[in-house]
């Protein structure tokens, strides 16, 4: 065989199997690292009913967990049979969903549902059943259902394995997504088990499990210390670092003195935690061994909230006496701190220059990416539920959730 025609073969090969590494895939919650960014360029900053909305699905159940995007997919969880409107329903009757959408026409390809596990918290406050945003290799889809347990299933809906991590439940219910590192799928199980939890991605058995997690809801982040990484859990009053692979303890640090729900954010090799009802910042050098000390802390903050990075500075909308708030990443510095109108609480993203941070009943706040406060637009959209997951970016395009519906947002081509 000539040379030409095997890198022809070999160029054709690497073609086919580009879509399954797009950076276009939103994989799991916050996107790519967790960091709630993307490259993607070309987003709308302004958006109605009758303005670049591409489509809008009306889902089967209620949620508060993000969407992921695998290709021209879309995943996410819901509930229904119970919770939806108050004294409606039996428990018992509580369903479990993961849906499938086409990102073209916003139809659901399929719906696949199982029972949750008996006896369920019977009131779940702000964010339902359905909070975890599932996460995928792009081989499999994982999802966390909190007592139910963690759920492995095929890109066709069938379930292959599912299994247990504690049987706790919480009025507040569950509220953290799962984090894949090679073979194993990570929970941080706080309210079911007060564990973080690794589970083999094949057979759906335990790993490794670390006790001690206390009244988090904050998903695990992986950070890159030089060619490894490490796993790290905001825990009440710590910052817990652990060998992802193992569950050994590295180090750990003074963290929010107060239970926890923000999703931690990384940049070269600085981890920055926000939290409690207090509101603080903390920032802590990732690759230590035992107590570590804290590199600054800034007394700003949001108690459920996660934050973005973009070049050099930390940014996020509150949920608490909501305001829009710049810090500097070199030493907590507070660049501005300014009021919005709205109650946010989802996570912001990040992408094309732009802040998206999805209120709950008002809209989404447009801001720019920049050290020096601008607001771009509010948009809204005639949704009379809430929306408490985080937009998602993927494909040239975002994604929002309601309780009710599953929008999808792009700027329209000119004729």
């Amino acid at each position: 065989m000539r040379f030409s025609n095997i890198f022809l073969i070999a160029a054709l090969f690497a073609f086919h199997f580009v879509p399954s590494l797009s950076a276009q895939d939103w994989k799991n919650f916050r996107g790519p690292g967790g960091q709630g960014y993307s490259k993607e360029t070309n987003l709308p900053a302004k958006w109605s009913d009758d303005e670049n909305l591409t489509w809008k699905t009306k889902l089967p159940g209620a949620g508060s967990s993000s969407p992921i995007a695998l290709g021209d997919k879309i995943y996410v969880t819901c509930y229904s049979g119970y919770g939806i409107k108050r004294g409606e329903g039996s428990l018992e009757d509580l369903k479990l969903h993961l849906v499938c959408v086409n990102s073209k026409d916003g139809k659901i390809e399929w719906d696949t549902k199982i029972d949750s596990r008996q006896p369920e918290s019977r009131n779940v406050r702000d964010h339902g059943y359905a909070a975890a945003t599932p996460a995928t290799d792009g081989k499999h889809i994982y999802v966390f259902f909190g007592k139910t347990g963690v759920v492995k299933y095929d890109l066709k809906g069938k379930k292959i394995w599912q299994t247990t991590v504690g049987d706790g439940v919480h009025g507040w219910g569950c509220g953290t997504s799962p984090v894949l590192y090679k073979n194993l799928v990570i929970v941080n199980a706080s309210v079911e088990s007060k564990s973080v939890v690794a589970i083999d991605k094949e057979s759906g058995k335990e790993k490794w499990r670390v006790k001690g997690v206390r009244r988090s809801w904050s998903t695990p982040h992986l950070v890159d210390v030089g060619d490894r990484q490490e796993l790290v859990v905001s825990s009440q009053n710590e910052i817990l670092a652990y060998d992802p692979a193992t569950g050994d303890e590295l180090w750990k640090c003074k963290g929010i003195l107060d239970y926890v729900c923000p999703s931690i954010v990384s940049h070269k090799g600085i981890v920055y935690v926000i939290g409690g009802r207090s509101s603080n910042t903390v920032a802590v050098k990732a690759g230590g061994k035992g107590e570590v000390k804290e590199l600054w802390r800034a007394r700003v903050g949001a108690n459920v909230a996660s934050p973005v990075i973009y070049k050099d500075h930390l940014y996020w909308v509150s949920d608490r006496r909501p305001a829009a708030y710049c810090l500097k990443l070199s030493n907590g510095e507070l660049v501005y701190q300014e009021r919005v109108s709205a109650q946010p609480y989802a996570s912001a993203v990040i992408a094309d220059g732009k802040i998206y941070v999805v209120t709950r009943r008002n809209g989404t706040i447009v801001l720019a990416a920049k050290p020096k406060f601008e607001k771009l637009a509010q948009n809204k959209l005639t949704d009379r539920t809430q929306f408490n997951a985080s937009p998602i970016v993927a494909g040239g395009k975002l994604y929002l959730r309601s309780d009710q519906n599953l929008y999808c947002i792009a700027k329209k081509k000119s004729n």
